[in-house]
């Protein structure tokens, strides 16, 4: 039974891992005032990236930074239509959601001999575990955290980081205060454009991390169907998680067990149609965004163009 328990919680992690760094990007970028809804498109660039360097480097933190660096300059694409144009952010966000795919799958073409899918990275070349050898193996430690990937805990950490800097560091007021009054905090000296620059860009390096934590660590490779929505429902859990680090945290970790809930049951025979087990993870996303996306109040200046000349 404990050995279950464990198996569960340890598949939590596994799976909420993605979503965390993903999530964790949402909460950068809205804080700033700009909306992402472009995570997915994001998380998908990242995760060809990530296969395709593990698999031709063999260095899996290469690759995972490497990965980091292509979605950040989606969100560099991202933060000059909607920075520096104006444009609408959540078209922005849409067109994104298509070119990531898009170009992930014509990059597989050219780089895999026309196939959609890259081949699978060598088990040595994923990410490490850490601590594989310190728990016994069969025991419930081992289940639950000694057989993770380093992801898992690059997460953990980050989710401290981003609530360090928000919260605790000049750097982090700027950022909250161009997402609620951007015209107040420019007249304080604060340069919004760079400082939503900054939090868009990053916002993308988070999410290519995601991307690369489901093709380095989750599987071993990249496959069209490999992201299928974990982008959307990153974005729901930093709505769940009133845009703050530790919100999104715990609101992926509801996402990331009812994944984990999904693989367990998958191993019964429960008569239950596979296709049904595989839905639960987004029923439970719409279930929960119809019953508190009102209830939630977004930062004040989020989704809104900040344009200098009307507010002088």
């Amino acid at each position: 039974m404990f050995d279950n328990i464990a198996l569960i919680l340890g598949t939590t992690l596994m799976y909420s891992t993605p979503l965390i760094f993903t999530s964790l990007g949402g909460v950068v970028s809205e804080n700033s005032g700009v909306v992402n809804i472009g995570l997915e498109g994001m998380m998908v660039i990242g995760a060809f990236v990530g296969a395709a360097i593990g698999y031709y480097v063999g260095n899996p933190w290469i690759a995972f930074i490497g990965a980091g660096i292509a979605g950040g300059l989606f969100g560099l694409l991202h933060a000059v239509a909607c920075v520096t144009f104006g444009a609408n952010q959540i078209v922005s966000g849409i067109a994104i959601n298509f070119l990531g795919p898009g170009i992930a799958l014509f990059l597989s073409r050219v780089f895999f001999d026309g196939a959609t899918m890259t081949l699978s990275i060598d088990l040595n070349n994923k990410m490490p575990r850490p601590f594989h050898t310190v728990f016994t193996k069969d025991t419930f430690m081992y289940y639950f955290l000694g057989n993770r990937y380093a992801t898992v805990y690059v997460a953990l950490l980050l989710v401290l980081i981003v609530w360090f800097v928000l919260y605790k560091t000049k750097l982090g007021l700027r950022i909250r205060a161009v997402g609620e009054h951007p015209a107040a905090a420019d007249t304080l000296g604060v340069n919004v454009f760079k400082t939503r620059y900054l939090a868009v860009i990053t916002s993308g390096v988070f999410s290519g991390f995601g991307g690369a934590a489901m093709s380095l660590a989750v599987v071993s490779n990249f496959r069209p169907t490999l992201i299928s929505g974990h982008g959307f429902i990153a974005l729901a859990a930093m709505i769940f998680g009133k845009w703050k680090p530790q919100g999104a945290l715990l609101a992926c970790l509801l996402f990331g067990g009812a994944q984990g809930l999904t693989v367990f049951l998958g191993q019964f025979d429960f008569n239950i149609s596979s296709q049904l087990l595989s839905m639960l993870p987004y029923v439970l996303t719409l279930v929960i965004l119809v019953s508190f996306v009102g209830k939630m109040v977004a930062p004040a200046a989020d989704g809104i163009p900040y344009e200098k000349e009307k507010s002088e």
